[in-house]
């Protein structure tokens, strides 16, 4: 079996248990590869250095793609027991430096490299089996449960990638050259590059629905845009060509870097690209595992902020107006050169997919009509911030792959790497980054007259989270109070003469309560299970304002700004903390809470009854629980057999109240009278959810 040159999976063809076999190899496949990637860790104490700062040690990684299938076989109801808790809480989120990531090192005690290992060989077993037992039909779409087996194994390959990058950063020493992982053999003068002409057109992307590979949910909806004449760089930028702006001094030429560029070159004290190394005759370069003579014909590696300073400096040296392309011109030359499809090529027709090898080659290697490398070799930056097409929808099994990036500062990269393989070998494929990252990522230039649009604010348009940046921050409806900040209230009142050192407001999200509770706490946690929530909070947070979008009737929608000034509220970022984390298996550090407020959550968790019976070791003697909930039990979020009343029990009505007091009464006594609070939730301009929540008060025990 060759676990390196493997294609992602056909959907709508063959047999249901020809289908499944195939799924079967391609997850093993896929889990080898990816531990074949850390054997060229010289030793376990790699696992433990950091050396990027954004991110987890590979420890976290070698964790995270397994603990993942178990996470979204849960979301998804196809099990419904853990493997290890304390794993696929600690494992779970922290893989990108969004803000809202927990990447304090003090918050972890990482285990063992055997301990984990041997968590990912059960995880391989029990995936193996929910493959063996899941009812399959074909085809396979975007609702089959099918989807979250081919959701883990796409997710797999994109870390074999990532965590790639972050092995290239370690030092030297700390890693090891196998044969699996062989690099490029050739290099040699790098050739003079030159601008091409590239006749426009119109460029439609989106998929449907009924697509025959997987994809993710920024793939898929309709965009339409016409590209106008451009040029375009034959060659992607050698190390070579990027060798001038080094010594020209381009790292400190200041004019030709964007505000943001500015800030990382001082940041980051960046002299020439992060993987050249100063060697005593001038610059080697680093892959995966060696470091070697500078291969000046290979593509250089840089983010997209020195790309960009690179394209103004050339501009200014030439007299064109140079930029990257767009993410539509950038289809519009790929459509051009009628480039097959992973899976459906013989060989790859560039450096992709693992096929050739495990690093970059020669820029005049892989010919695409008098292009070359439009795909493979290293992605390549755009000047498009990310953004769904029209139709975006998210997933929900993973509801926080895309939208979190849907902030203007994550451009997206295109064409693949020599390590890009399964989904992102295809041509749907749509990543980003943010501006200063660094992947396996160089740059080609175009010249074009078409104006360049960029958006300086990004309107929120999925219409739950806009319904929720509507209820939490603007306006009352019906004369009813502003339930977030109602229930935020009502805690302060009930905590006027109690210790106000820390309150966790779980299921928080986009925050309104939160900033609430600061006003009368010295810190505040607000966690969401939802990363389209939290966003927004820490945008809030961060910037004192949202921008979203809400129907009005039909197609009509109407823009919103709202600003935290406006509300009297205060970012308070010394005292407030947002974060995700799932209410049912919460990690240790959030505990020692002198009040929780759980408002409209118990209905939404997937196993509330845990939740309860564990909260009490999260909340200090005397401290307070506060519970409010419309108690709408639905299947689609609670099994039947989860729910914690709304049936009848012995023959009699069991309320949820009942509940509640059976799981929390040997912690907690109920405090006062449980009391109605009214929300509402506008929908469009006609029509309005009216629910009212019961909120109890608990008081822990000693």
């Amino acid at each position: 079996m060759d676990i390196r040159n493997t294609r992602t999976i056909v959907l709508d063809t063959g047999s249901a248990a020809e289908k499944r076999e195939e799924i079967r190899q391609y997850f093993h496949q896929t889990y080898s590869i990816d531990e074949k990637l850390y054997d060229t860790l010289a030793a376990d104490g790699a696992f433990y250095l950091r050396p990027e700062p954004l991110r987890h040690p590979l420890i976290f990684y070698l964790g995270h793609t397994a603990s993942f299938y178990i996470n979204k076989l849960i979301i998804a109801r196809i099990i419904d027991t853990r493997i290890n808790p304390q794993f696929e809480s600690m494992f779970a989120v922290g893989v990108d430096e969004m803000s809202w990531d927990d990447l304090d090192e003090a918050h972890y005690d990482w285990p063992s490299v055997e301990a984990v290992r041997a968590y990912r060989d059960r995880v391989r077993r029990r995936v193996d089996a929910v493959i063996d037992s899941l009812p399959l039909q074909m085809p396979i779409t975007w609702d089959s449960p099918f989807w979250a087996i081919l959701m883990g194994i796409e997710h797999q390959r994109i870390h074999l990638e990532t965590s790639s990058v972050i092995i290239r950063r370690l030092p030297i020493d700390q890693v090891r050259q196998l044969p699996i992982w062989d690099i490029c053999p050739t290099s040699g003068a790098a050739p003079q590059n030159r601008l091409l002409p590239v006749p426009g057109g119109r460029v439609v992307l989106g998929k449907p629905k009924d697509h025959p590979l997987y994809g993710w949910d920024n793939e898929y909806g309709h965009h339409e845009f016409d590209v106008w004449d451009f040029a375009a760089s034959q060659y992607l930028v050698s190390n070579r060509e990027y060798l001038e702006f080094v010594q020209d001094g381009g790292y400190g030429l200041h004019e030709y870097w964007t505000d943001e560029g500015r800030r990382w070159v001082e940041y980051s004290g960046a002299r020439h690209p992060l993987f050249w190394v100063d060697a005593t005759n001038g610059y080697r370069f680093r892959t995966m595992a060696q470091i070697i003579d500078m291969p000046w014909d290979w593509p250089v590696e840089v983010n997209y902020l020195e790309a960009k300073a690179f394209c103004n400096w050339l501009s200014h040296r030439t007299g064109k107006t140079l930029r990257l392309p767009t993410e539509d011109e950038w289809y519009r030359l790929r459509d051009l050169h009628d480039i097959p499809d992973q899976p459906y090529w013989e060989h790859a027709p560039g450096n992709i997919n693992l096929e050739h090898w495990a690093s970059s080659c020669p820029v005049n290697r892989f010919r695409f009509g008098e292009f070359f490398d439009i795909i493979g070799n290293v992605w390549q930056w755009t000047e498009t911030p990310i953004s769904g097409f029209e139709g975006f929808a998210v997933h929900p099994f993973y509801d926080d792959f895309s939208t979190p990036t849907f902030d203007t500062r994550h451009n997206l990269i295109k064409g693949g790497s020599w390590i890009s393989t399964g989904n992102e070998a295809t041509r749907n494929a749509r990543y980003a980054f943010r501006r200063h990252f660094f992947q396996h990522a160089g740059f080609r230039y175009i010249e074009s007259r078409q104006p360049l649009e960029l958006p300086t604010a990004m309107y929120e348009t999925d219409s739950a989270v806009s319904q929720y940046c509507e209820a939490h921050y603007g306006a009352s409806y019906f004369g009813v109070e502003n339930f977030p900040r109602a229930c935020a209230r009502i805690c302060l009142a009930y905590s006027e003469n109690r210790p106000r050192r820390r309150a966790l407001d779980i299921g928080c999200a986009v925050g309104r309560a939160t900033f609430e509770l600061a006003a009368g706490f010295e810190s505040v946690t607000g966690l969401d299970f939802s990363a389209r929530f939290i966003r927004i909070a820490f945008q809030m947070q961060e910037k004192g304002i949202i921008h979203y979008e809400l129907t009005e009737e039909g197609d009509i929608v109407s823009y919103h700004e709202k600003r935290l000034s406006d509300l009297g509220l205060d970012p308070a970022p010394r005292r407030i903390e947002f974060a995700q984390a799932d209410a049912a298996n919460l990690k240790p550090l959030y505990t020692g809470y002198d009040l929780v407020l759980a408002a409209n959550l118990i209905d939404r968790l997937y196993d509330p009854a845990q939740f309860l019976d564990n909260i009490h070791t999260r909340i200090l003697t005397g401290g307070l629980l506060v519970i409010a909930s419309p108690y709408t039990w639905l299947e689609e979020f609670t099994q039947r057999e989860n729910w914690l009343g709304g049936f009848r029990k012995d023959g009699e009505p069991y309320t949820t109240l009942d509940g509640l007091k059976a799981h929390l009464q040997v912690h907690f006594r109920l405090l006062d009278e449980p009391r109605d609070v009214p929300f509402v939730i506008r929908e469009t301009r006609r029509k309005f959810q009216h629910g009212i929540a019961q909120l109890t008060v608990w008081e822990r025990k000693a």
